[in-house]
């Protein structure tokens, strides 16, 4: 299965003053507000999102329909350094998952999950990485 929808929960969120967030913001339609089952990490300036089975253990984010689904998805596949020619095992890897819109309204979207242990990571409890 793919998809044209994309959900993230970082720098990539409206607001952010970073030109990948800007190349998104122009490219990609905002759907709304979004969120999914995983646990947030403080990486550095950056959050990683961690897939969990726990239902208290919530990501909220922005989910966004690429207008040019291939050539975005190439794009951010970069920004996150897993793209095409970088060595295994890469920082984040790009998979589909389930997201629940406020409405409660379930779709399945493209994101990138952090990739590398988290022991040593602080956890954003809230799942909020704005609130940090």
């Amino acid at each position: 299965m793919t998809s044209d929808l994309l959900f993230v929960y970082g720098t990539l969120m409206r607001g952010f003053d970073h030109p990948m967030a800007k190349l998104l913001s122009a490219n990609a339609d905002f759907v709304g507000a979004a969120q999914c089952r995983g646990r947030l990490f403080l990486v550095k300036h950056y959050p990683g999102l961690v897939l969990s089975d726990d239902p208290a253990d919530i990501v909220h984010g922005e989910l966004f329909r690429l207008r040019a689904r291939d050539a975005m998805l190439g794009e951010f596949d970069m920004y996150e350094a897993c793209g095409e020619g970088f060595p295994p095992p890469t920082e984040y890897v790009r998979q589909m998952m389930q997201v629940t819109l406020a409405d409660g309204s379930v779709r399945e979207a493209w994101t990138y999950l952090y990739n590398w242990p988290v022991t040593d990571l602080p956890l954003i409890a809230s799942g909020r990485f704005l609130e940090h």
